[in-house]
């Protein structure tokens, strides 16, 4: 995802020692410009000439003058149509400031025109991105919710800030925290959301391209996901390598060694043991670069899950697929929208974000509120409701029981 730069092309230098022209050479434009004739001649009269023939002179030279001016008004002309040409440019082709000129797909820019484009057989190769918004139903806290997200209740852990929980040097020198906390949040506590088992009905109705979450708890696993159609951008607890010797342990082990009130410790080396989660100053997994690069360009519709996009490089993914994808976000409120020119300045050309409240918009929708509900909606618009609540087991158990 590397930003792409220009190549500037350096042009040569006029030699140095290259003698100034003669001031009575032509102009490059072959004409004869009369203030430097004038400027030349000292404003004296040729006496080689009658006053008619002078008179027809500056008569000439006036019409020349006009004619410059003219060429004058013309450059102007140029130069503002060039800029013109670059702003269309820049706007459509780069999709800056708006929702882009690509190919419109949508028969309308709303919630039925996206469940109509994918009632037409048109859409092959979804990608879901979620974040925190489709465990919470699940009784995992997102992070930043005021009151109730977990940077909200860390007090009783003496932090010197909220994130330092998951700042990896914070941790090599004081761990405890993050292992308390694991301990509450470790995967295996929880169930899948309304949410996940959509995302698992994308897969089964063979539309689903590959889910990229930003979340830790493995619930699309739970869920049902295959492992090769799932991108844990941000790491996950299913393995745990040792910070030192890099030895990798399995979640049994590591989940004995938390539930016991332990510090995991390498059994080769005694140094750390952290679950492969991406904390604060730590690469992304090599399989999120490898595989953005391949699945975006394919991707014909985008849904967003429940974040707020503001952690990168993940929110960035929204614009890397081609102009023409629709994309919808479910979430409790807008979020994506970005400043395309403060983009531009940072050399990400294509980083205009979601273009909801553009009159230039022609794919991109929000269906606001919550993630489960509006999964919900969706199922229902797509006639999809009774296969979609056959997959939820507390919907599906509830069925069979109206049944008997």
């Amino acid at each position: 995802m590397a930003d792409s730069q220009a190549a500037v092309k350096q042009g040569e230098t006029a030699a140095p020692n290259k003698a100034p022209e003669a001031a009575t050479s032509a102009p490059a434009d072959g004409g004869t410009k009369c203030k430097n004739l004038e400027g030349a001649m000292g404003g004296m009269r040729d006496p080689s000439k009658t006053k008619e023939q002078e008179e027809s002179d500056e008569e000439e030279c006036d019409e020349n003058e006009l004619e410059d001016d003219d060429d004058d008004d013309d450059d102007d002309d140029d130069e503002e149509g060039f800029m013109g040409m670059l702003q269309n440019f820049l706007r459509t082709k780069l999709d800056l400031g708006g929702g882009g000129e690509g190919e419109k797909v949508l028969d309308e820019v709303s919630v039925e025109g996206v469940v109509k484009y994918i009632k037409s057989g048109k859409c092959k190769n979804i990608i879901t991105m979620a974040g925190a918004g489709i465990s919470t139903s699940a009784g995992i806290p997102d992070f930043r919710s005021p009151g109730t997200g977990l940077y909200c209740n860390l007090e009783k852990y003496n932090l010197p800030f909220p994130e330092a929980i998951f700042d990896i040097e914070f941790f090599k020198v004081n761990p405890k925290p993050f292992f308390v906390l694991a301990k509450d949040l470790y995967p295996g506590a929880f169930n899948p959301t309304p949410s996940h088992w959509f995302i698992r009905l994308l897969h089964e109705k063979g539309l689903l391209l590959r889910h990229y979450t930003q979340n830790i708890d493995t619930l699309e696993h739970v869920a049902g996901l295959p492992a090769e159609k799932v991108v844990e951008a941000h790491g996950t607890f299913r393995t745990s390598h040792c910070i030192g010797c890099q030895k990798e342990y399995t979640q049994d082990w590591l989940k004995e060694e938390i539930f016991k009130d332990l510090i995991p410790k390498c059994e080769e080396c005694n140094n750390l043991v952290k679950p492969d989660i991406v904390f604060f100053r730590e690469d992304l997994p090599a399989k999120f670069f490898e595989l953005t690069q391949s699945d975006f360009p394919k991707c014909d519709l985008l849904l967003i899950l429940g974040t707020s996009l503001t952690v990168q490089p993940f929110a960035m993914l929204i614009n890397n697929v081609p102009p023409s994808c629709p994309r919808l976000l479910i979430n409790r409120e807008k979020a994506g929208s970005g400043d395309p020119m403060m983009g531009l300045l940072h050399g990400m050309l294509s980083s205009s974000g979601l273009a909801l409240d553009s009159p230039r918009n022609i794919r991109d929708v929000a269906l606001l509120g919550d993630c489960d509900q509006g999964c919900a909606k969706l199922a229902d618009l797509l006639g999809w409701k009774d296969e979609y609540e056959k997959l939820i087991p507390c919907k599906a158990e509830k069925g069979e029981k109206a049944e008997e």
